[in-house]
């Protein structure tokens, strides 16, 4: 494993120490000041909530069965709810409250509606006075689980109570355009193609199960990808054919079934898994044989920005929170503490790294 940058060679901390650089941004005062207990609500409107805090939902995510919950909590804590139709709506409803004021905005769904949210708050330049909160409604809820929310009760008492942290965003510019965020990751390649052949009623079948399922029917057929990786600094250039690469901001590779990466150190946490590993498709061990922490040729990095440049005819895909992008070059990197988010008692500002 590569080892990560030395304390004070990062430019972007402003404080020697980057504990205490975590907490003077933690502690900082709030551009919009917006009381999140259920004691503390605005006048309401006409539906039941508050221009103040509205809850963004998609009523079919993951099993379809929150709705109904999720709405009485809504009533009970005081949100205005909208509710998505179809892929988009997301972005769409969190611009709207968020160019409106709301100095709170929820969204309810899988890893999908969450990013789409943060694009709509990101579209109405609205990072600096809106605090985001999540509700797991989906298939896989991974960033939830990152952020320390075990369920949509729990992400009520975290939204009303818990602590609040600044988190930074991923960024991805897609063939030269205008980048847009990501919280969890980015994922090119042998995942990122199982994502994109699970469909919904698979994930209503099975559950997470689905994407277990179609990584393991990519990988006889999966060719892999001829990447070009340069990070900005800290680490060489990578050339090669690649399994899969992965950029966290949420989210990094495995370690004995740890994903939560560190969310404030204004480093993506990339890793590239670089040949197809010889497997027995039929042993029980074959997920963790290819994403564990026992994988060989893995090359590790973390950086500030990386780009990733696809050297075949073919344009790639790659997922964004589950959101798929089809590129030839796309340039990573991090915005820094610019997400406001309460935060569950399992998060960890500084994660431990390696087996517990």
């Amino acid at each position: 494993m590569t080892n990560a940058p030395p304390q004070g060679s990062d430019e972007t901390s402003r404080l020697e120490d980057p504990v205490d650089r975590r907490e003077a941004i933690h502690r900082a005062d709030r551009p919009a000041e917006v009381d999140l207990r259920t004691d503390a609500r605005p006048t309401p409107v006409p539906d039941g909530g508050t221009p103040d805090r509205v809850l963004v939902l998609n009523p079919v995510s993951g099993d379809g069965e929150h709705g109904p919950r999720v709405r009485e909590l809504a009533e009970e804590y005081g949100f205005a709810v909208r509710e998505t139709e179809r892929s988009g709506d997301a972005i769409d409803l969190a611009r709207e409250a968020a160019a409106a004021g709301a100095g709170l905005v929820v969204a309810c769904g899988g890893d999908g509606t969450v990013n789409e949210a943060v694009r709509g708050i990101w579209n109405a330049d609205a990072l600096d006075r809106t605090t985001f909160g999540i509700v797991p409604g989906g298939t896989g809820n991974n960033f939830a689980e990152n952020v320390g929310i075990e369920g949509v009760d729990h992400a009520f008492e975290v939204i009303a109570e818990g602590d609040v942290r600044r988190i930074d965003l991923g960024t991805a510019a897609v063939d030269g355009g205008e980048p847009v965020p990501f919280l969890n990751s980015c994922i090119g390649g042998l995942t990122a193609h199982a994502s994109a052949s699970t469909d919904h009623e698979q994930k209503d079948r099975l559950g997470v199960l689905a994407y277990v399922v179609n990584t393991l029917r990519e990988v006889a057929a999966f060719e892999g990808l001829d990447l070009h990786v340069e990070p900005t600094r800290y680490h060489d250039a990578w050339d090669g054919d690649a399994v899969m690469l992965l950029a966290g901001n949420g989210r990094r590779f495995p370690e004995s079934g740890r994903t939560q990466a560190d969310m404030e150190d204004g480093l993506l946490d990339v890793t590239i898994v670089e040949e197809h590993p010889t497997i027995d498709l039929a042993g029980e061990a074959v997920v963790q044989r290819l994403f564990g922490s026992e994988t060989p040729n893995i090359s590790r990095m973390r950086t500030p920005a990386v780009d990733v440049t696809v050297q075949e005819e073919d344009r790639v895909a790659f997922s964004l929170d589950g959101e798929m992008v089809s590129a030839s070059r796309l340039h990573l990197a991090v915005r820094e503490s610019v997400l406001e988010l309460p935060v569950g008692p399992a998060y960890e500002p500084t994660p431990r790294e390696g087996p517990e």
